[in-house]
């Protein structure tokens, strides 16, 4: 399906949920919507799914006006933060709910009914995948809220909608089930024929997840494109900003201490560099920042120093687990081609090279 919002906004009084935007999803793909709390990225799903009307503009689903259809009358699956599971179906009953109604032929006209034993092993096989295959007999209230909320997950999976939404699925999860569940979903995703959107604070999991992605910053939409190269190549520091964890590194004034050359030693230009460009081994043609250890912190498999350096304090994002005394003297390492260059109005002057990619300017 082809899902096209044009200029669609959204108020509540006086305030303003979501500015005008204008977004056309990418037929049977995943498209994320990244940004942190309150950046409009719930009021814009509603909107999407009919649950709510958009103060201005419109919503078509291929070339059709849906504006003022109500979600009842729209084929939309989808999951929010907090789980909502039938408190008196197991599991297996929950799941399988949207494919017995298509069964009894619920929805008139709909495709693809299947059969009790057809329903039985796609119910078993997003189960086992979604790791709750010991759970199908139980009812919703037995389990554990992570567990509930991988019900709520594979019903909507099941249902095999032409418009999944997604709002923060895996939040209610353990950190390393979260990590399991991502792949196996993209996976998913991949397998189906439904337009997803994903909607998370989490750039990892945005660049997980692949497909396009839509950065959202207090209501208004700020890029929208391959996820990947909007990583690569954000189109103003809101935009690096909200793409990067941890956060990238911004310094004022041309960072003239870096020694860099041309338009990075204006004034009235920023520099970025990211967390990961960071090194504390140099190699030829490196910039060299002197500095001293202000933190050092252990998460998973990476060390994230500070380091306060003449050019400011920056953050260096370190592979594997590595201890440094604070007050240590610790020079940190840049290739000057992994600079980001952002001019006076915030937009994006230059970014790094990609391999493969042909001009990085």
């Amino acid at each position: 399906m082809q899902l096209s919002l044009d200029q669609i906004g959204h108020r509540a009084g006086a305030a303003t949920h979501l500015y005008p935007l204008s977004l056309v999803l990418q037929p049977g793909t995943v498209t994320v919507l990244l940004g942190a709390t309150q950046a409009g990225k719930t009021t814009l799903m509603r909107l999407m799914a009919g649950l709510d009307v958009p103060s201005a503009g419109r919503v078509t689903v291929d070339g059709q006006d849906v504006t003022r259809v109500s979600v009842r009358q729209r084929d939309v699956a989808m999951v929010y933060q907090q789980f909502i599971n039938y408190p008196s179906m197991t599991v297996f009953d929950n799941i399988a709910s949207p494919l017995k109604l298509r069964r009894k032929g619920v929805g008139a006209g709909k495709a693809g009914a299947m059969d009790k034993a057809a329903i039985t092993q796609r119910v078993q096989a997003l189960a086992e995948k979604l790791h709750i295959e010991p759970f199908l007999q139980r009812l919703p209230a037995e389990l554990s809220g992570g567990q509930q909320q991988r019900v709520a997950l594979a019903r909507a999976l099941a249902k095999d909608a032409p418009l999944m939404l997604l709002d923060e699925p895996l939040v209610n999860l353990d950190y390393k089930l979260r990590e399991e569940l991502r792949d196996e979903l993209s996976a998913l995703f991949a397998a189906g024929s439904s337009t997803v959107v994903y909607a998370t604070t989490e750039p990892t999991e945005a660049l997980l997840l692949g497909g396009w992605t839509a950065v959202m910053d207090a209501g208004e939409l700020l890029q929208y494109g391959p996820t990947a190269e909007v990583f690569h190549r954000p189109a103003s520091i809101r935009v690096a900003r909200a793409f990067s964890d941890p956060p990238m590194n911004l310094l004022g004034g041309g960072a003239p201490l870096l020694g860099l050359p041309g338009a990075a030693a204006r004034p009235d230009t920023t520099v970025g560099l990211r967390a990961s460009a960071l090194r504390v081994v140099g190699r030829p043609g490196d910039i060299a920042l002197p500095g001293t250890v202000e933190l050092a912190e252990i998460a998973g498999s990476d060390t994230f120093v500070h380091v306060a350096t003449a050019a400011g304090e920056l953050v260096a994002q370190l592979t594997g687990v590595h201890y440094f005394a604070l007050g240590t003297a610790l020079t940190l390492y840049l290739d000057p081609a992994q600079v980001y260059l952002f001019g006076a109005d915030g937009l994006l002057l230059q970014a790094p090279l990609r391999a493969g990619a042909a001009g990085g300017h």
